[in-house]
């Protein structure tokens, strides 16, 4: 089992998660988020005033999905998320030693 965790721009989620539906991806977590990477926030003028905002509004996705769904998963997530653009966002993937459905007590990738 992989967890792939996707740092996306607010304005792509619903592409995203309509491309993860697509390619047979149903469960996913979905979490409001701020940060920055290399574009490092910007400036904007408020009432006469110069500030900085510099932690940006981002989406952050979790989901957990069997091994042999990793490429559909990561290419649905970049054809959706892509803008060619700085801050399009990041994918990291890990190894889920364990998933347990807290229900019915299965274990493994049945609990997926």
């Amino acid at each position: 089992m992989l967890k792939i965790e996707a740092i996306l721009q607010p304005s792509k989620l619903d592409a995203v998660k309509d491309a993860l539906l697509e390619v047979g991806i149903e469960g996913m977590t979905i979490l409001e988020a701020r940060g920055h990477g290399r574009q490092k926030g910007h400036t904007e003028f408020y009432r006469g005033r110069e500030y900085t905002v510099d932690l940006l509004p981002k989406i952050k996705l979790e989901l957990v999905i069997h091994d042999d769904m990793k490429e559909k998963a990561i290419q649905a997530i970049i054809g959706a998320a892509r803008t060619g653009r700085i801050g399009d966002g990041k994918i990291f993937i890990s190894r889920m030693d364990e998933a347990i459905r807290i229900r019915n007590d299965e274990r493994g990738e049945t609990a997926l």
